[in-house]
């Protein structure tokens, strides 16, 4: 994929879950054009190893470990990029799980802390660095399974009951849809405050097709593991990663969707999200909500400017 990034040796950049599979292809990309790229994950010594090749393909940058589960482990990785570099020019949250068990964190299951109330709450932290450093771009790892998620968000909170049997394969799928369609509907909120107070930062979300080598479903099990398994063998099934990695890479920094805001790609592609996503009372009430339980002002990012 040809990707036209330009010269980015001033630039730099926050990739969440960059240490394996299209994250970790996409900060090579943005090393590869001299970028500064702050890499996020869990396990140090890939951190490391990764952190090794971003400076090989010649950028630079460091590695944050932190568990997206933990609010001031969140709060600690803003910390580090607001406190470290002079400019932020993109933020890229890229980080997601998808876990055969129920678990909580953030007073709501686990999937939709990590995958949706983590960026939300980080790219609040960094929404004043963002803007005082514009332009500056805000790119979402969704995916088009957000089309079969269901959401209310007065049900955020985690319930026994609210995803069925721990043992349910079904179960994990349907959260974890439910959170890729938050990280849209975030998307395209966050666009439209964006586009009021700070129009030169933008927000996308993207979709990166069915990328079976990466490393997302390793926590998964059953019948859904094992095709998962099968398609990583066939040859011309799903997306690679390195095609994955080239669209993530894209949206962060290429010159060609430049300006673009509030708007859903799948690959290189612009496409049309489900149509939920242009609900703006369910994207105002999935914000306040998601304000609530991460303990932010949901007004935001206007309170930058009132210095609330």
């Amino acid at each position: 994929m040809d990707l036209d990034l330009p010269d980015l040796s001033d630039n730099t950049y926050l990739i969440t879950g960059s240490t394996s599979g299209i994250g970790r292809d996409a900060a090579l990309r943005l090393a590869r054009r001299g970028a500064t790229v702050v890499l996020h994950g869990r396990d140090r010594e890939r951190g490391r190893e990764t952190l090794a090749a971003v400076r090989e393909a010649g950028g630079d940058g460091a590695f944050v470990r932190a568990d997206l589960a933990d609010p001031g482990a969140v709060r600690g990785l803003a910390r580090v990029v607001s406190e470290r570099y002079d400019r932020l020019d993109g933020l890229v949250s890229n980080a997601a799980l998808s876990l055969p068990e129920r678990e909580t964190a953030m007073g709501t299951e686990r999937t939709l802390a990590v995958n949706h109330l983590a960026p939300y709450l980080l790219v609040h932290d960094l929404a004043p660095f963002l803007i005082e450093s514009a332009p500056a771009r805000v790119v979402v790892t969704a995916s088009g399974v957000h089309r079969r998620g269901e959401i209310d968000p007065d049900t955020l909170a985690f319930e026994d009951d609210a995803l069925g049997t721990e043992d349910d394969e079904h179960d994990a799928l349907a959260a974890y849809a439910r959170s890729k369609l938050a990280n849209v509907l975030f998307a395209y909120q966050l666009a439209a405050r964006l586009a009021v107070v700070a129009p030169e930062v933008t927000a996308t979300a993207y979709h990166p097709g069915f990328v079976p080598s990466t490393g997302l479903y390793r926590s998964t099990r059953g019948p859904f593991r094992l095709a998962v398994v099968l398609a990583a063998r066939l040859p011309g099934v799903g997306t690679s990663v390195s095609e994955g990695g080239a669209g993530l890479a894209r949206l962060a920094a290429s010159p060609g969707v430049v300006g673009v805001s509030g708007a859903y790609f799948a690959g290189r592609e612009r496409d049309l999200p489900d149509e939920r996503v242009h609900d703006a009372t369910l994207r105002a009430r999935l914000w306040d909500a998601s304000a609530d339980l991460v303990g932010v002002d949901p007004d935001w990012p206007r309170a930058v400017f009132s210095g609330s």
